[in-house]
């Protein structure tokens, strides 16, 4: 087997990696999986339902508690009773029991407010759990659509390795020929099988790094990280941004800057529930009782029973706890001093951060049309150049340096196009658009 045959060979293996049938997974598929399987999505619906299920008047404190009790004593006991009269009692193991159960009703129906203001504070809780598992949701969103662009772009830049990769074997065929011949030098063909090596190590390396993209892609959608899959090759740029449009959605749309809302009226609501101390507390309390006795000869009564109904209302009021209620509500102020200024400070961070990515997103538009319009002149660059060596016009070294300007430029082109698209996602989910 000749040495041409040889790189063929190792060309055609190469290329048919991959050619059995794969599944065909769209972004939109890819999506769709990851909201029904991540695991962190499934995390935040869970605590989103405990919370939930934590907005209840019996939480909250408003309703009245009822308890059940029920109460047996058992003795044995040997005792000697004298009496004033002379006599004396003598109990050898005697038995006694009490028996006693009941129901009993605790409802404290005012505590200054303070179970209102937790009712209130529990919905607010509510709230948070439904911004934290949206927050989740388009996270997890964002990272799919990132690890699925990178992975196109690092398709875009597997094809003009290949491309590359064919244009080596042409030049080692020629340089083979030519040394045949007698018209080259061996120098010449070394070179090129050098080029060819360096070009299928490229090659490899890119391949590689799909396949780890492609396990990251999987573990994003929380299955099994071995499914091989093809995707869609083309990446859709929405140029239609405005910065204008887009601001004013920061502070209704931002999932943190919402957060940061319900924090600040959490922490008013923390406010009404330390000023309730200050009020008097009111409960009712009531129960039906019934107890029975029997006790041993030596007492007055051998057995008792009584049964009844009993009702009352206790109240209670904080005269002095060492100026406690004090400190606690200038704290609790001071909290929510803190509370309003991090909701300033996450307006403002987020406002930078959309900023910044809406001028990333301008530039990466630039330069998208800039790459685009050098991958066409690569391409036809390496078209010309590679007919050129087939007639001999040209040195090999030219060729390479064709080579390596189509590589660059597709890189370039694949990385600008993935920037962009990423820059255009983290602008709608800073302004919390981003929704498929």
């Amino acid at each position: 087997m000749n040495n041409y045959l040889k790189y063929f060979l190792i060309l055609f293996l190469i290329s048919s990696l991959g050619v059995d049938a794969q599944e065909k997974l769209s972004l939109q598929q890819a999506i769709t999986i990851a909201l029904e399987n991540n695991y962190s999505i499934k995390i935040s619906k869970t605590q989103k339902e405990i919370s939930t299920n934590d907005v209840s008047f019996g939480n909250a404190g408003i309703l009245p508690s009822v308890t059940g009790d029920l109460i047996q004593n058992n003795n044995i006991q040997t005792s000697t009773v004298d009496l004033a009269s002379g006599d004396t009692r003598n109990a050898n193991n005697a038995k006694s029991n009490n028996l006693s159960y009941g129901v009993g009703l605790n409802w404290r129906v005012f505590d200054g407010f303070t179970m209102f203001a937790n009712y209130d504070r529990l919905k607010e809780l509510e709230k948070l759990g439904e911004l934290n598992a949206q927050l989740v949701v388009q996270t997890t969103i964002a990272n799919v659509i990132d690890t699925y662009y990178n992975l196109i772009s690092q398709y875009k830049q597997l094809e003009s390795t290949k491309t590359a990769l064919e244009v080596s074997q042409v030049r080692l065929k020629n340089a083979n020929s030519r040394y045949t011949l007698g018209r080259g030098s061996k120098l010449e063909l070394l070179a090129a099988k050098v080029d060819l090596n360096t070009d299928t190590t490229l090659l490899l390396r890119q391949q590689d790094l799909i396949k780890n993209i492609k396990v990251e892609l999987n573990q994003l959608l929380a299955r099994d990280l071995n499914i091989d899959f093809d995707i869609e090759k083309q990446i859709e740029i929405d140029k239609s941004l405005v910065y204008e449009n887009l601001k004013p959605m920061v502070d209704t749309n931002s999932p943190d800057v919402q957060t940061a809302n319900v924090n600040q009226k959490i922490v008013e609501l923390y406010i009404r529930q330390i000023k309730g101390a200050r009020y008097p507390t009111l409960a009712l309390t009531s129960g039906y009782n019934f107890s029975k006795n029997t006790s041993p000869p030596t007492s007055f009564s051998l057995r008792s029973n009584t049964r009844g109904f009993n009702y009352g209302l206790t109240a209670s009021i904080n005269i002095f706890n060492g100026f406690q209620q004090g400190r606690l509500e200038k704290n609790a102020k001071l909290e929510l001093q803190n509370a309003n200024y991090d909701l300033e400070r996450i307006k403002q961070d987020v406002n930078a951060s959309l900023l910044t990515a809406y001028q990333n997103y301008q530039t990466n538009l630039k330069l998208l049309m800039l790459e685009e319009s050098n991958i066409d002149v690569a391409k036809e660059n390496l078209d010309i150049t590679l007919e050129k060596y087939r007639l001999g016009s040209i040195v090999p070294l030219e060729l390479r340096e064709a080579q390596r300007n189509y590589i660059d430029a597709n890189a370039r082109y694949a990385n600008a196009l993935y920037k962009t698209k990423i820059s255009e996602v983290s602008i709608k989910e800073l302004t919390g658009t981003l929704s498929f």
